[in-house]
């Protein structure tokens, strides 16, 4: 019944069985928890505990010689999902493949379905660590011949390697339980580039992660480290805002934009912290004094500021970094206006601000200029000063708000612009939708947010694995499209093909997050595979930090300092009904 209800729509919330199972029909739009070991069907059940009954079923046992594996030593809260014991998901397995098997003809099953793989959470219980157990029919066209039986057991936290299993005992194993005389091998490694190449004695709380997935065929010994003639793949998850960033002072920009976005939306704005000690009344009355000595010329001392300023707050950071992201040396009268009053810290001093740049306008004592195709209301006002009168503007209510808003949103747009112009070649951003001012100020001010997650990301390949045109231009393509379709989003995983070349420094210096090796022997429907991984972290979501601790060793020869990992090994029997 969940399986046809599952086809007709998207799957719901979890069912009910015998009052202590939960089951749950998973698609391929949603994550499987089991992929880290199989992932040969987009349609599996997943079954676990059902949260109700943990109280009641946390007497049971799972035999008589298992005793110190009992389910009560376990954690018995936890905000995860809950697993069942071993006894009880072996007797939904049993079930499972009496209903699959077509020579069961006493329970009179009239029209035989094939049902989606099934998977069931464990508790670690028995002495090998249980914690999935799976059962996937084997079919020859339309029928059901037998049934392929799943086990995948984890042990750890530790350090001690000798516990390490040897590649050849496993290949020796394998080739015993599958009756195979030739086998194959395939390698898999993850390595996280931000942690390893993290500043020394810093510790920063962060969402963001670069990882690289690097496959290969032929492994010769456990946890080798990858041959170029792998095939890796970036995945990048970052979280603007680190204060290491060399684009931070941009991100700050970008805040007080939003402020000004947000202010419009509320009619109440919160002031970030000034980017500058000096109030913006006066920088803008200095600012204005400077321009009327130079009536005829182009203000050079304030952008100059903000390059020094830029080159300043980098200093600590390295000069490659540095460059990666640098002030435009073409700022005109609006930007550097804008740039000014980054540091303005209340609606008083704003409207003051533009009170004395209208003035000046009307004056005729400055006639500065401004890039051609600005949109701001300011950028008219300038471009009516030209012909010697500029209409009247009521600085009350939103409108120095929005006023400033326009113009923050010019300037950063042509930062942006500039930065992936420069360093990726990429001329796709010109097209209307990153630029466009053709709709209304909360969607573009959502769009340069865009941009600026964009901009990290960039910049943090640049300084990580100094990413060149033949890189940056293809993420930047994969990012575009992204978010041409999606709305802004820092959790998702942007995907890069690169040439492992790139990260080997980071696979010879540093231990991998994940390593596995897959030995496998047939083909097709006959395809046997015994894999063994080791982790740093829990591979599962059942088994968390808290019920870990009845495998862990807390130290290794005396020492706590060395890397602990999870070792997970998952074999499969068929079997022929």
């Amino acid at each position: 019944r969940i399986y046809e209800e599952g086809i007709q729509s998207v799957p719901g919330d979890p069912d009910l069985f015998e009052t202590d199972v939960e089951i749950c029909l998973i698609n391929g739009s949603c994550k499987s928890p089991i992929e880290r070991f199989w992932n040969e069907s987009d349609t599996i059940y997943i079954l676990q505990k059902a949260r109700q009954n943990e109280e009641s079923d946390s007497l049971e046992v799972s035999g008589t010689d298992d005793a110190i594996y009992a389910p009560d030593l376990l954690p018995k809260e936890s905000s995860g999902p809950v697993p069942l014991s071993v006894r009880r998901a072996k007797q939904l397995i049993s079930l499972y493949a009496m209903v699959q098997n077509p020579n069961m003809t006493h329970l009179k099953i009239c029209d035989l379905i094939v049902l989606p793989p099934l998977w069931i959470r464990c508790d670690a219980s028995d002495p090998e660590h249980t914690c999935w157990l799976g059962a996937e029919p084997l079919k020859a066209g339309k029928k059901i011949t037998g049934i392929t039986l799943h086990t995948v057991t984890c042990d750890g936290p530790t350090a001690d390697k000798t516990r390490f299993a040897n590649l050849e005992e496993l290949k020796t194993e394998h080739r015993k339980r599958h009756h195979s005389s030739v086998v194959m091998t395939k390698g898999f490694a993850q390595y996280e580039l931000i942690r390893a190449a993290a500043i020394e004695d810093t510790i920063l709380e962060s969402e963001s992660h670069i990882y690289v997935d690097i496959n290969w065929n032929t492994v010769n010994e456990i946890l080798e480290i990858p041959p170029l003639i792998s095939a890796a793949t970036l995945n990048i998850t970052l979280e603007s805002g680190d204060p290491r960033s060399p684009v931070y002072q941009v991100y700050r920009e970008l805040q007080f934009l939003l402020a000004l976005a947000d202010c419009l939306k509320t009619g109440v704005t919160e002031w970030p912290e000034p980017l500058e000690s000096e109030s913006a009344v006066d920088m803008v009355r200095e600012f204005l004094t400077d321009l009327k000595k130079k009536l005829e010329g182009y203000c050079v001392s304030g952008n100059k500021n903000e390059t020094e300023k830029i080159k300043c707050d980098t200093a600590a950071v390295d000069s490659s970094i540095a460059s990666a992201f640098t002030e435009r040396g073409d700022l005109d009268f609006a930007e550097q206006f804008w740039c000014k009053m980054r540091s303005v810290s209340s609606y008083q001093e704003l409207v003051e601000c533009f009170t004395l740049i209208i003035k000046s306008l009307e004056h005729g004592e400055i006639q500065p200029w401004i890039h051609q195709g600005s949109s701001s209301l300011l950028s008219k006002l300038i471009q009516q000063s030209y012909q010697g009168k500029i209409q009247v503007v009521s600085l009350t209510g939103i409108t120095p708000i929005q006023m400033l808003l326009e113009i923050g949103l010019d300037k950063m747009k042509k930062d942006y612009v500039n930065f992936f112009i420069v360093k990726s070649r990429s001329s796709l951003l010109l097209q209307d939708y990153f630029i466009s001012t053709s709709v209304d100020l909360q969607e573009q001010v959502h769009r340069v947010q865009k941009l600026h997650h964009m901009l990290e990301i960039m910049v943090s390949c640049i300084v990580l694995l100094q990413f060149k045109h033949e890189n940056l231009f293809p993420l930047t393509q994969i990012c575009m499209k992204y978010y041409k379709e999606n709305p802004l989003n820092e959790k998702h995983v942007f995907q890069l093909p690169i040439r492992p070349a790139l990260v080997m420094k980071f696979c010879q210096n540093d231990h991998p997050e994940i390593w596995k090796v897959e030995i496998s022997s047939g083909h097709g429907p006959k395809e046997v595979k015994t894999t063994w991984q080791v982790s740093s972290n829990p591979p599962l979501e059942h088994m968390t930090s808290n019920s870990t601790g009845l495998f862990s060793d807390s130290t290794v020869n005396g020492s706590s300092e060395e890397r602990l990992y999870f070792i997970t090994m998952s074999q499969c029997s068929q079997v022929h009904f």
